[in-house]
């Protein structure tokens, strides 16, 4: 059959339910790869973080026993393990049962220290961004080709956009159809019926669930993210705060390595400069800070369990106590909090909680942690049932595709294109709207659009391959 040719005498509700499913094949052939590689790369990160930490402090269990050694002495023992380093970051222990990390730089190298705080034993040392977790995590966010990898995956979550809606549309129940064959399996049907209906019927239950993921994962991408919905939503720190900032963003200081882990609304405002009269009163006055200062004034303005520390290098550096469900610090969002000090006179730089939030990033805090299974154990539970529910939606596709082809046929074989679409006001806004609000996704729909209907349909040779 040719791409322009359709069955006959169909309704106008036949004809777009026959373009819905070609767009949703079309759609799906290319997001169900990425899909399962985020799903795979998410159920890594998600138990990494369980099993080993996601800086993998939990390597080394600890068995608590009387005071912990001042951080002082646990930073010496850090320090002592990797001669010549430099000291950059203090990771406080999470639970009483976790170890205590310091990264240590030499040269160009970053090294994780993990360090007993009741003995104040240095357990081990390896390299930053080595584990299992940030391994995933450099698939899942760019494929491990960087700025490429990246619009390749923004562009395949557009289309799980698009891939929802006509989803969504596909399984609508219409004519004699009862609702109850499209919410339950019908496991009375065999071969790619029975495929179909329990396709039908996970896309339905995890199509909410999978917006709210492909959405909060778009926060991060490099257009979508970066370009709009992040640099509207970016902290004014110059307008909260009389402190002199640097040309260097939350991002490019904090996130070193690319781990995150600046708050989302944060990323891309200027980090503030040590060196002023600038700021509050904070730390005593008259002597400048140092780690176990610092730490001391962390606990008593509320940074109880795991929180991080950055330790000022250069000059105008600050010390930066923070702590986010983002890093795997805490499991609630609403105590997200930043603490930048000036390195000099101790004072209180910026100052920066999730109540200080626009409602925006609010809303990113609360979504990357429920996406990052950080909210508790139903949440664990619930982010690794819905990874394998994609791992199914994606297989269950690509074997569906196999039963529907013709036999022995090396050809694609989408659903065929029908002829004289109507104008269909609703599903054109709607893809407008899509097309707006995601510029990558947009733009290949319309390419794709493009070769579809102008190069597919006319050419023989490609007509027999896609038709």
């Amino acid at each position: 059959m040719s791409l322009a040719q359709t069955a006959p005498a169909r309704t106008p509700s036949r004809t777009f339910y026959f373009a819905a499913w070609r767009w949703h094949f079309y759609a799906g052939l290319y997001v169900a790869p990425f899909l399962a590689m985020l799903a795979i790369t998410g159920l890594i990160m998600v138990w990494a973080s369980v099993l080993y930490g996601r800086d993998g402090e939990k390597t080394f269990p600890i068995t608590p026993a009387g005071m912990e050694r001042s951080v002082t002495e646990q930073a010496a023992a850090a320090l002592s393990f990797v001669p010549g380093g430099v000291l950059k970051q203090y990771i406080a222990p999470r639970t009483p049962e976790t170890a205590a990390l310091f990264r240590v730089n030499v040269d160009d190298k970053a090294i994780m220290v993990a360090v007993n705080p009741y003995s104040g034993e240095a357990l081990g040392a390896w390299p930053r961004r080595d584990g299992w977790y940030d391994f995933a995590e450099t698939i899942h966010g760019s494929l491990m080709i960087g700025t490429i990898g990246d619009r390749l995956i923004e562009i395949a979550c557009g289309f799980g956009i698009v891939l929802i809606i006509t989803g969504l549309y596909l399984w609508w129940p219409r004519e004699k159809k009862a609702a109850g064959s499209v919410v339950l399996p019908n496991v009375s049907l065999k071969g790619r019926l029975l495929w179909k209906s329990f396709h039908q019927v996970v896309g339905f239950w995890s199509a909410g669930l999978l917006l709210v993921f492909l959405l909060t994962g778009l926060s991060w991408a490099g257009v979508w993210g970066e370009k709009f919905t992040q640099a509207w939503n970016t902290f004014p720190i110059g307008k909260w705060y009389d402190t002199p900032l640097s040309d260097v963003t939350h991002a490019e200081a904090l996130n070193d390595g690319g781990a995150k882990n600046v708050p989302w609304t944060l990323e891309q405002t200027p980090m503030p400069v040590s060196g002023s009269d600038a700021g509050t009163p904070g730390l005593a006055e008259g002597v400048a800070p140092d780690l176990a200062s610092v730490v001391a004034y962390a606990r008593s303005i509320g940074f109880d369990q795991r929180f991080q520390l950055n330790i000022p290098v250069k000059e105008t550096d600050v010390w930066s106590i923070s702590r986010d469900t983002m890093s795997y610090d805490s499991s609630n969002p609403t105590t997200d909090r930043i603490v930048h000090i000036d390195r000099y006179t101790g004072k209180i730089l910026a100052d920066i909680g999730y109540k200080d939030y626009s409602p925006v990033a609010k809303a990113m805090a609360v979504g990357i942690a429920f996406h990052e299974g950080e909210m508790g154990t139903w949440n664990l539970i619930l982010v690794t049932v819905f990874c394998v529910a994609i791992l199914f939606l994606s297989v269950s596709g690509l074997v569906m595709w196999w039963k529907r082809r013709p036999a022995g046929a090396l050809r694609l074989a989408p659903p065929p294109m029908p002829e004289n679409v109507p104008m269909w006001k609703g599903a054109m806004l709607l893809m407008l709207v899509v097309s707006m609000a995601f510029p990558l996704t947009g733009l290949t729909l319309m390419a794709v659009l493009a070769l579809d209907t102008l190069v597919l349909a006319r050419v023989p040779a490609l007509r027999h391959a896609f038709g």
